[in-house]
């Protein structure tokens, strides 16, 4: 797989997935807010347009709203739409705290104790469904799931690959190269990057962009541009899973 291979632009016709596309990917970010979410559905599109069944799913989500239905997330309905067959709320987001808040101040405000093996059991019931499950971590690859609960042993329990977010911005090569370097560092097998456009003010983004290429050690699976209501669908020509 080449480290240099441009993204594929918008509107392009999509290619066969290859055969050796993972059961599924864990999806993680160099920090919050840059755009994991959009990302990982613009990625569940693009598998989707390979002929896959891919489904979504944010196994804790803080910040939520009260629906008629339950707490509901933003992000993990956008997963939620993206996938196809489209999956129980509860599967895609088994735990849904209300306050926005780093996932175990919400969780302990809402008196809620995060089980890993609720959260493989939702996972279990995605992936008897599809063909691959895309799983959106919180956060940046070190913030924890709970207090005794980090990503990697969510990973480790999945036994997934993992994909990292970089949001590019001031500071984005270093904490790019730190998230990678401490992925590996804990074991686990970073497969990919997706690179994503959040400050249209930055200067040299592309400078940036080119220099994270040569740097990761992974290959870049795309990059998406800043928009400020960004559509997945749309999106998904441009990222080109595994590189």
């Amino acid at each position: 797989m080449s480290h240099t291979q441009p993204p594929v632009e918008a509107g392009s016709r999509p290619t066969a997935a290859p055969a050796v596309f993972p059961r599924g990917v864990f999806v993680t970010g160099t920090d919050t807010g840059i755009g994991k979410s959009v990302a990982s559905a613009s990625l569940l599109h693009a598998l989707r347009a390979r002929g896959l069944r891919a489904v979504g799913m944010k196994p804790v989500a803080s910040g939520c709203e009260r629906t008629p239905e339950g707490w509901r997330n933003e992000d993990a309905l956008l997963l939620q739409a993206a996938s196809a067959p489209r999956p129980h709320y509860d599967d895609v987001n088994p735990y849904a705290l209300p306050q926005p808040l780093a996932p175990e101040l919400a969780a302990a405000q809402a008196g809620v104790e995060i089980a890993l093996a609720t959260i493989l059991a939702a996972h279990a019931r995605l992936a008897a469904q599809s063909d691959t499950v895309v799983v959106e971590g919180v956060g940046g690859w070190a913030a924890p799931i709970s207090a005794t609960l980090d990503q990697i042993d969510l990973v480790r329990a999945l036994d997934l690959p993992v994909v990292l977010v970089v949001g590019l911005r001031l500071g984005a090569i270093n904490h790019a190269r730190l998230s990678a370097r401490a992925i590996q560092a804990d074991g686990a097998r970073l497969v990919g990057w997706i690179a994503n456009d959040i400050d249209p003010h930055m200067a040299r983004a592309d400078d940036n962009f080119e220099i994270l290429r040569r740097r990761l050690p992974v290959p870049c699976w795309g990059r998406l541009p800043y928009l400020a209501s960004p559509d997945p669908q749309a999106l998904a020509g441009r990222l080109q899973p595994l590189g």
